[in-house]
């Protein structure tokens, strides 16, 4: 079924629209299922076999999103005022989608930078005003180079990889795909990178096949946001796949607002809130500026706590962790 061909479901301005699109094609697994149950051997295939059931069972289609009109992104902005570049290039592919049947289509996003700048947030935020899902995919931590394209049935353990359970599992043709810590993919017997170089690629990304399933999938709705520290351990051909955003640390003012925005947020989103007051003081908004952002809520929960438990409606410098505190390891004395 082409997506295009399928009406939207109406919206007003600022929600989202939603196509109904097809990541595959029931029939491939009709005959992938088939052949499986032909085979002597059922057992040894029985995870895959409940992979074939589940994709029939969930059926093919999927949502795919994009705002109705272009979103307001002023609070965005204000929130991650080191990502202004980034929300500009986004900005421009949301409105090149608006008042047509196309797609949504977003260039893959490099986003470099130190660890804490906020770049795994960035990508939580950005899928939140896209109204669809987001998938983590973290390559520091992999240890196979199957995480993203699934590995071989005929191994011990075999699975599909994320981008196959991000568009079987989920709800969206579109998901926001977050390779975190691109630049620290390695594997000695196989290229972890290996699948994106299609994946990247709208045209070859309509029939990805994984591994495991062996069924191509389309994926190429998926918005891609890939993270580093460091370019220089990122193959070329997937650099010249991307736009490539530096990212800084915030400055000191910047880094106050993004510590006062991330307070407005824990104390709105939460019942105890009401027991704050609006804003904190000055000194705990400096103090929190010289944290990285991914640190500012762990130092925030803590001091929410530590007020609590001395019946005070306002945060002190002294209920945050202190820098002592950082790596403290919980144990016993002996």
């Amino acid at each position: 079924m082409d997506a295009d061909a399928v009406p939207a479901i109406a919206a007003p301005r600022g929600l989202p629209i939603a196509r109904v699109r097809t990541v595959f094609n029931p029939e491939d697994v009709h005959q992938r299922l088939r052949r499986l149950k032909a085979q002597s051997n059922e057992r040894e295939h029985a995870a895959l076999a409940q992979t074939y059931e589940r994709m029939l069972d969930r059926g093919p289609e999927r949502f795919a999103v994009k705002p109705s009109g272009v979103p307001d992104m002023a609070p965005l902005y204000d929130q991650l005022p080191n990502f202004h570049e980034v929300l500009d290039d986004v900005k421009r592919h949301v409105a090149l989608a608006q008042a047509s049947s196309d797609s949504l289509e977003i260039t893959p996003l490099l986003l470099l930078g130190p660890p804490g700048v906020g770049k795994t947030h960035f990508a939580q935020q950005l899928a939140e005003l896209l109204a669809t899902e987001m998938t983590l995919v973290p390559m520091s931590s992999m240890t196979a180079g199957w995480l993203l394209s699934g590995s071989s049935s005929q191994w011990k353990g075999a699975k599909p990889g994320k981008v196959f359970e991000a568009l079987v599992e989920g709800n969206y043709a579109n998901p926001v795909i977050v390779v975190d810590e691109i630049d620290k993919a390695s594997d000695a017997q196989y290229d972890p990178l290996g699948a994106l170089y299609g994946l990247l690629e709208p045209q070859t990304a309509q029939r990805f096949v994984d591994e495991f399933a062996e069924v191509p999938i389309d994926a190429s709705q998926v918005i891609w946001i890939t993270t580093a520290n460091d370019e220089r351990g990122i193959p070329e051909p997937i650099l010249n796949r991307m736009n490539v955003f530096e990212i800084a640390p915030p400055t000191p003012e910047q880094a106050r607002r993004i510590a006062l925005r991330l307070y407005q947020r824990l104390r709105d989103g939460h019942d105890w809130g009401r027991l704050f007051d609006e804003q904190p003081s000055d000194d705990v908004l400096d103090r929190l500026a010289n944290l990285a952002p991914r640190e500012m809520r762990r130092a925030l929960m803590t001091a929410f706590g530590n007020a609590r438990l001395a019946g005070r409606d306002a945060l002190s410098v002294e209920d945050l962790p202190s820098a002592s505190s950082k790596h403290t390891r919980i144990g016993f004395l002996t």
